[in-house]
């Protein structure tokens, strides 16, 4: 109880600004950010800003992933926001497309928490992504894992196994199923099928594609598992999402 009264009194005496935060613009690799729970920026680090192709620190307070992304990709963030929020509960290590290029092989992995007011109401989140590839000297060592999620991004409409996967890497299956794990937070199926899901909703958005061929194009076994994938994920079925985000 004395350290925690301690570390408080030493917070409570900062100034009312964003000195701790600005740390951040130290570590070039990372984009750092925090939102309300109406998905508004309250801050964002200088390498979030070059994302967002803005030259001011403060030009993205008040503006949403929706002001600057495709609406696919905001309403896959803000869903990812929501359920950090309602869940109360932290998002480890979720593995995506990197934010500046769509359908870049390029991925991130990105963090989130609630932050919680002084009586412990959840009024939004605070996170980080950073790029795969700078995970070499970490969980990483040699890339090989590197090499298998790159090979996903770009053939996710091919058969993909994780016996395939690990071939690839040299390792075995269950060593590759651990290590993945470990690095990612997730199994390698499970990210097979976030990179399927959201090529599909690309194809939903872009094309004329029915279903079917879009859940054959993007690997599914068929239209009900495209359905049954997509909605998990995006929290709308696939039909739905094509007609909010089709023009007219």
């Amino acid at each position: 109880m004395k350290n925690a009264q301690l570390k408080g009194t030493f917070f409570r005496r900062l100034a009312p600004d964003d000195q701790i935060l600005r740390m951040l613009d130290f570590l070039p690799e990372v984009s750092f950010f925090v939102k309300d729970r109406k998905g508004r920026f309250m801050a964002a680090s200088l390498n979030k800003n070059e994302h967002f192709g803005m030259v001011h620190k403060g030009d993205a307070i008040g503006k949403t992933d929706h002001d600057f992304f495709s609406a696919q990709r905001a309403d896959a963030y803000r869903a990812d926001d929501i359920q950090v929020m309602e869940s109360g509960e932290p998002m480890i290590n979720r593995m995506e497309a990197a934010p500046d290029a769509k359908g870049s092989p390029r991925l991130v992995l990105t963090c989130k928490v609630p932050l919680r007011d002084r009586s412990g109401h959840v009024i939004g989140i605070a996170g980080f992504s950073r790029p795969i590839d700078r995970l070499s000297e970490g969980s990483d060592p040699d890339g090989r894992l590197a090499k298998a999620v790159e090979h996903v991004h770009r053939h996710y409409g091919q058969p993909l196994t994780s016996g395939k996967l690990a071939m690839m890497t040299g390792l075995s299956v269950s060593q590759f199923e651990r290590r993945f794990r470990q690095a990612f937070g997730a199994s390698p199926r499970q990210y097979i099928i976030r990179i399927r899901v959201e090529a599909a909703a690309r194809a939903l958005a872009d094309t004329g594609r029915t279903v079917s061929e879009v859940a054959q194009q993007c690997g599914f076994t068929d239209h009900a598992h495209l359905s049954r994938c997509f909605r998990k994920q995006m929290q709308i079925a696939p039909t739905a999402y094509r007609a909010l985000h089709q023009p007219m």
